[in-house]
Protein backbone atom coordinates (compact mmCIF):
# COMPACT_ATOMS: atom_id res chain seq x y z
CA UNK A 1 0.00 0.00 0.00
CA UNK A 2 1.05 3.31 -0.87
CA UNK A 3 1.96 5.79 1.42
CA UNK A 4 1.70 9.55 0.55
CA UNK A 5 3.25 13.08 2.35
CA UNK A 6 -0.02 14.25 2.27
CA UNK A 7 -1.17 11.67 4.51
CA UNK A 8 1.46 11.73 7.06
CA UNK A 9 2.16 15.45 7.44
CA UNK A 10 -0.94 16.90 5.90
CA UNK A 11 0.13 20.62 6.96
CA UNK A 12 3.56 20.60 5.60
CA UNK A 13 2.26 19.33 2.32
CA UNK A 14 -0.87 21.78 1.15
CA UNK A 15 -1.74 21.81 -2.43
CA UNK A 16 -0.90 25.58 -1.66
CA UNK A 17 2.51 24.98 -1.49
CA UNK A 18 5.78 23.75 -3.99
CA UNK A 19 5.76 20.11 -4.13
CA UNK A 20 8.89 19.28 -2.04
CA UNK A 21 12.32 19.46 -3.95
CA UNK A 22 14.72 16.17 -3.33
CA UNK A 23 17.94 15.49 -4.42
CA UNK A 24 18.85 11.93 -4.36
CA UNK A 25 22.91 11.49 -4.43
CA UNK A 26 24.30 7.93 -4.74
CA UNK A 27 26.88 6.51 -7.16
CA UNK A 28 24.57 3.24 -7.62
CA UNK A 29 21.85 4.17 -10.10
CA UNK A 30 19.68 1.42 -8.77
CA UNK A 31 19.58 2.50 -5.34
CA UNK A 32 18.84 6.55 -6.94
CA UNK A 33 15.65 4.35 -9.09
CA UNK A 34 14.57 2.80 -5.80
CA UNK A 35 14.69 6.11 -3.68
CA UNK A 36 12.80 7.45 -7.15
CA UNK A 37 10.33 5.24 -7.08
CA UNK A 38 9.19 5.98 -2.85
CA UNK A 39 9.08 10.18 -3.59
CA UNK A 40 8.39 10.61 -7.17
CA UNK A 41 4.78 10.95 -6.63
CA UNK A 42 4.96 13.89 -4.01
CA UNK A 43 8.04 15.53 -5.22
CA UNK A 44 10.30 16.77 -7.59
CA UNK A 45 13.10 14.18 -7.46
CA UNK A 46 16.42 15.41 -8.82
CA UNK A 47 19.50 13.13 -9.19
CA UNK A 48 23.39 13.42 -8.63
CA UNK A 49 26.12 10.00 -8.89
CA UNK A 50 28.95 11.65 -7.66
CA UNK A 51 30.10 14.28 -4.55
CA UNK A 52 31.07 16.87 -6.90
CA UNK A 53 27.47 16.66 -9.12
CA UNK A 54 25.61 16.86 -5.70
CA UNK A 55 27.21 19.84 -4.85
CA UNK A 56 27.23 21.60 -8.02
CA UNK A 57 22.97 19.92 -8.18
CA UNK A 58 22.64 21.49 -4.56
CA UNK A 59 23.64 25.51 -5.21
CA UNK A 60 21.62 25.03 -8.29
CA UNK A 61 18.85 23.77 -7.30
CA UNK A 62 18.43 24.59 -3.83
CA UNK A 63 16.26 21.49 -2.57
CA UNK A 64 14.52 20.80 0.11
CA UNK A 65 16.46 18.32 1.52
CA UNK A 66 19.21 15.59 0.59
CA UNK A 67 19.24 11.75 0.17
CA UNK A 68 23.23 11.25 0.58
CA UNK A 69 24.96 7.82 -0.14
CA UNK A 70 27.84 7.36 2.59
CA UNK A 71 30.16 5.19 0.25
CA UNK A 72 31.11 6.76 -2.91
CA UNK A 73 33.86 6.73 -5.00
CA UNK A 74 35.81 9.37 -4.74
CA UNK A 75 34.39 11.86 -2.36
CA UNK A 76 32.21 10.34 0.23
CA UNK A 77 29.12 11.41 1.33
CA UNK A 78 30.68 12.93 4.43
CA UNK A 79 33.13 14.78 2.28
CA UNK A 80 29.69 16.10 0.56
CA UNK A 81 28.26 16.83 3.64
CA UNK A 82 30.92 19.07 4.98
CA UNK A 83 31.44 20.81 1.54
CA UNK A 84 27.50 21.85 1.68
CA UNK A 85 27.49 22.61 5.54
CA UNK A 86 30.50 25.33 4.69
CA UNK A 87 28.51 27.01 1.91
CA UNK A 88 26.22 29.37 3.57
CA UNK A 89 23.92 28.98 0.03
CA UNK A 90 23.23 25.22 1.37
CA UNK A 91 24.04 25.36 4.52
CA UNK A 92 19.96 25.22 5.78
CA UNK A 93 19.44 22.24 3.28
CA UNK A 94 18.94 18.81 5.96
CA UNK A 95 20.72 16.64 4.72
CA UNK A 96 19.56 12.58 5.47
CA UNK A 97 22.79 9.86 5.44
CA UNK A 98 21.57 6.73 3.92
CA UNK A 99 24.13 3.61 4.84
CA UNK A 100 23.91 -0.21 4.18
CA UNK A 101 26.58 0.02 7.73
CA UNK A 102 25.38 0.28 11.40
CA UNK A 103 28.18 1.48 13.17
CA UNK A 104 27.38 3.90 16.21
CA UNK A 105 30.68 6.09 15.35
CA UNK A 106 30.07 6.77 11.79
CA UNK A 107 26.92 7.76 12.63
CA UNK A 108 28.50 10.14 15.53
CA UNK A 109 30.61 11.49 12.78
CA UNK A 110 27.71 11.99 10.30
CA UNK A 111 25.70 13.86 13.13
CA UNK A 112 28.65 15.99 14.00
CA UNK A 113 29.01 17.05 10.33
CA UNK A 114 25.62 18.31 10.13
CA UNK A 115 23.85 15.72 9.11
CA UNK A 116 19.79 15.71 9.98
CA UNK A 117 19.00 11.76 10.48
CA UNK A 118 20.25 8.46 8.72
CA UNK A 119 18.37 6.10 6.62
CA UNK A 120 19.43 2.29 6.46
CA UNK A 121 19.91 -0.07 3.04
CA UNK A 122 17.85 -1.90 2.54
CA UNK A 123 15.13 0.72 2.37
CA UNK A 124 11.70 0.56 3.97
CA UNK A 125 9.56 3.11 1.83
CA UNK A 126 7.11 3.79 4.68
CA UNK A 127 10.02 4.51 7.57
CA UNK A 128 12.35 6.67 4.68
CA UNK A 129 9.15 8.53 3.90
CA UNK A 130 8.44 9.18 7.57
CA UNK A 131 11.59 10.41 8.06
CA UNK A 132 11.99 12.66 5.03
CA UNK A 133 8.52 13.90 5.68
CA UNK A 134 9.43 15.10 9.45
CA UNK A 135 12.72 16.47 7.73
CA UNK A 136 11.10 18.94 5.61
CA UNK A 137 8.71 19.72 7.79
CA UNK A 138 10.76 21.48 10.20
CA UNK A 139 12.61 22.69 7.58
CA UNK A 140 9.46 24.79 6.19
CA UNK A 141 8.57 25.94 9.88
CA UNK A 142 12.27 27.31 10.06
CA UNK A 143 12.34 29.09 6.80
CA UNK A 144 8.95 30.44 7.54
CA UNK A 145 10.26 32.01 10.96
CA UNK A 146 13.61 32.82 8.87
CA UNK A 147 11.34 34.56 6.39
CA UNK A 148 9.68 36.53 9.21
CA UNK A 149 12.43 37.82 10.69
CA UNK A 150 14.01 38.86 7.67
CA UNK A 151 10.62 41.01 6.25
CA UNK A 152 10.76 44.56 7.28
CA UNK A 153 7.30 45.31 9.14
CA UNK A 154 6.14 48.66 6.77
CA UNK A 155 7.00 48.02 3.41
CA UNK A 156 6.55 44.29 2.65
CA UNK A 157 10.56 44.25 1.69
CA UNK A 158 13.72 42.58 2.84
CA UNK A 159 15.18 44.43 5.98
CA UNK A 160 18.33 45.28 7.07
CA UNK A 161 19.05 41.99 8.29
CA UNK A 162 18.34 40.52 4.80
CA UNK A 163 20.23 42.51 3.27
CA UNK A 164 23.52 41.96 4.97
CA UNK A 165 23.09 38.35 4.66
CA UNK A 166 22.26 38.29 0.77
CA UNK A 167 25.25 41.01 0.43
CA UNK A 168 27.78 38.73 1.84
CA UNK A 169 26.40 35.83 -0.26
CA UNK A 170 26.22 37.46 -3.62
CA UNK A 171 29.60 38.98 -2.17
CA UNK A 172 31.21 35.62 -1.87
CA UNK A 173 30.12 34.26 -5.07
CA UNK A 174 30.82 37.14 -7.17
CA UNK A 175 34.31 36.84 -5.66
CA UNK A 176 34.33 33.08 -6.33
CA UNK A 177 33.03 33.33 -10.45
CA UNK A 178 34.55 36.79 -10.91
CA UNK A 179 30.88 38.10 -12.02
CA UNK A 180 30.04 41.87 -11.92
CA UNK A 181 28.05 42.56 -8.86
CA UNK A 182 25.84 46.06 -8.95
CA UNK A 183 24.75 47.88 -5.43
CA UNK A 184 21.91 50.74 -5.72
CA UNK A 185 21.04 52.53 -2.89
CA UNK A 186 18.43 55.34 -2.83
CA UNK A 187 16.92 57.98 -0.71
CA UNK A 188 13.69 59.71 -0.80
CA UNK A 189 14.33 63.39 -1.51
CA UNK A 190 13.38 65.81 1.37
CA UNK A 191 11.23 62.91 2.95
CA UNK A 192 11.15 64.73 6.81
CA UNK A 193 9.49 67.50 5.24
CA UNK A 194 7.39 65.13 3.26
CA UNK A 195 6.44 63.71 7.29
CA UNK A 196 6.64 67.02 9.08
CA UNK A 197 3.67 68.40 6.31
CA UNK A 198 1.76 65.27 5.47
CA UNK A 199 2.31 63.54 8.82
CA UNK A 200 3.49 60.22 9.75
CA UNK A 201 0.69 57.53 8.54
CA UNK A 202 1.48 59.00 5.11
CA UNK A 203 4.62 59.27 5.03
CA UNK A 204 4.32 55.03 6.04
CA UNK A 205 2.00 55.00 2.89
CA UNK A 206 4.01 56.79 0.93
CA UNK A 207 7.05 54.52 1.60
CA UNK A 208 4.73 51.29 0.85
CA UNK A 209 4.31 52.55 -2.41
CA UNK A 210 7.93 53.17 -3.26
CA UNK A 211 9.31 50.22 -1.92
CA UNK A 212 6.65 48.86 -4.11
CA UNK A 213 7.66 50.53 -7.10
CA UNK A 214 11.35 49.61 -6.77
CA UNK A 215 10.53 45.83 -5.96
CA UNK A 216 8.49 45.93 -9.28
CA UNK A 217 11.47 47.05 -11.20
CA UNK A 218 13.86 44.03 -10.30
CA UNK A 219 12.68 41.23 -13.22
CA UNK A 220 15.10 38.73 -11.58
CA UNK A 221 14.33 35.97 -8.78
CA UNK A 222 17.61 36.57 -7.18
CA UNK A 223 18.03 40.57 -7.56
CA UNK A 224 16.87 41.82 -3.86
CA UNK A 225 15.38 45.01 -2.73
CA UNK A 226 15.18 45.83 0.68
CA UNK A 227 14.26 48.54 3.58
CA UNK A 228 18.16 49.76 4.23
CA UNK A 229 16.87 52.33 7.03
CA UNK A 230 14.50 55.25 7.33
CA UNK A 231 13.96 56.74 3.86
CA UNK A 232 16.87 54.60 2.06
CA UNK A 233 16.19 51.64 0.27
CA UNK A 234 19.22 49.53 -1.38
CA UNK A 235 19.14 46.85 -4.30
CA UNK A 236 21.54 44.17 -4.69
CA UNK A 237 21.95 43.14 -8.37
CA UNK A 238 24.45 40.23 -8.78
CA UNK A 239 25.61 39.42 -12.07
CA UNK A 240 24.90 42.82 -13.42
CA UNK A 241 27.16 45.21 -15.15
CA UNK A 242 27.51 48.98 -14.61
CA UNK A 243 24.83 49.00 -17.97
CA UNK A 244 22.82 46.78 -16.48
CA UNK A 245 22.32 48.70 -12.82
CA UNK A 246 22.35 52.34 -14.69
CA UNK A 247 19.29 50.87 -16.39
CA UNK A 248 17.32 49.26 -13.46
CA UNK A 249 18.45 52.47 -11.59
CA UNK A 250 16.46 54.20 -14.74
CA UNK A 251 13.20 52.19 -14.30
CA UNK A 252 13.04 52.76 -10.65
CA UNK A 253 13.66 56.63 -11.23
CA UNK A 254 10.70 56.23 -13.85
CA UNK A 255 8.12 54.47 -11.73
CA UNK A 256 8.21 56.43 -8.55
CA UNK A 257 7.75 59.24 -10.51
CA UNK A 258 4.56 57.58 -12.18
CA UNK A 259 3.34 57.22 -9.21
CA UNK A 260 2.96 61.00 -8.90
CA UNK A 261 2.53 61.69 -5.40
CA UNK A 262 2.53 65.23 -4.13
CA UNK A 263 5.25 66.70 -2.20
CA UNK A 264 4.84 70.31 -1.90
CA UNK A 265 7.66 70.85 0.83
CA UNK A 266 9.99 69.24 -2.08
CA UNK A 267 13.01 71.76 -3.51
CA UNK A 268 13.20 69.86 -6.94
CA UNK A 269 9.61 68.99 -7.85
CA UNK A 270 5.99 69.35 -6.84
CA UNK A 271 6.00 64.79 -6.36
CA UNK A 272 8.35 62.55 -4.30
CA UNK A 273 11.48 61.84 -6.06
CA UNK A 274 14.56 59.54 -5.35
CA UNK A 275 18.11 60.19 -5.39
CA UNK A 276 20.34 56.89 -5.68
CA UNK A 277 23.74 55.87 -5.81
CA UNK A 278 25.06 53.27 -8.42
CA UNK A 279 27.98 51.38 -7.70
CA UNK A 280 29.23 48.24 -10.17
CA UNK A 281 32.71 45.99 -9.42
CA UNK A 282 34.00 42.52 -9.56
CA UNK A 283 35.31 41.24 -5.77
CA UNK A 284 38.95 41.07 -5.77
CA UNK A 285 39.81 44.23 -7.93
CA UNK A 286 39.65 47.78 -6.26
CA UNK A 287 36.97 46.86 -3.95
CA UNK A 288 38.15 43.64 -1.61
CA UNK A 289 35.43 43.58 0.84
CA UNK A 290 31.44 43.95 0.64
CA UNK A 291 31.56 46.83 2.99
CA UNK A 292 33.64 48.77 0.59
CA UNK A 293 31.16 48.13 -2.19
CA UNK A 294 28.30 49.67 0.62
CA UNK A 295 30.62 53.16 1.23
CA UNK A 296 31.42 53.30 -2.04
CA UNK A 297 27.79 53.54 -3.13
CA UNK A 298 26.61 55.59 -0.42
CA UNK A 299 29.40 58.04 -1.64
CA UNK A 300 27.34 57.98 -5.17
CA UNK A 301 24.44 58.69 -3.46
CA UNK A 302 25.84 61.62 -1.19
CA UNK A 303 27.10 62.87 -4.50
CA UNK A 304 23.96 63.04 -6.17
CA UNK A 305 21.92 64.90 -3.72
CA UNK A 306 24.84 67.11 -3.52
CA UNK A 307 24.20 67.77 -7.24
CA UNK A 308 20.85 68.91 -6.92
CA UNK A 309 18.72 65.66 -5.78
CA UNK A 310 16.08 63.67 -7.91
CA UNK A 311 19.15 62.53 -10.21
CA UNK A 312 21.66 59.45 -10.14
CA UNK A 313 25.52 59.39 -9.40
CA UNK A 314 27.03 56.17 -11.22
CA UNK A 315 30.76 54.81 -10.91
CA UNK A 316 32.32 51.13 -12.29
CA UNK A 317 34.97 50.47 -9.78
CA UNK A 318 37.45 47.67 -11.23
Amino acid sequence: MQTSFNILFPDAFKSDLPQPRILLVDDQMINILTLREIFKADCEVFMATNGQQALEQASKLLPDIILLDVVMEGMDGYAVCEKLKSNPLTSGIPVIFVTSHFDQADEVRGFELGGADFIHKPVNAVITKVRVANQIALKRQTDLLHSIALIDGLTGIANRRQFNQAMQLHWQQANRDKTPLSLIMIDVDFFKRYNDHYGHPEGDACLRKLAHAIRSSLQRPYDLVARYGGEEFACILPKTDANGATFIASQIQDKVRDLAIPHEKSEVSNIVTVSMGVVCTVPGGVIKEDAELIIATDKQLYEAKSDGRDRMSVELLD
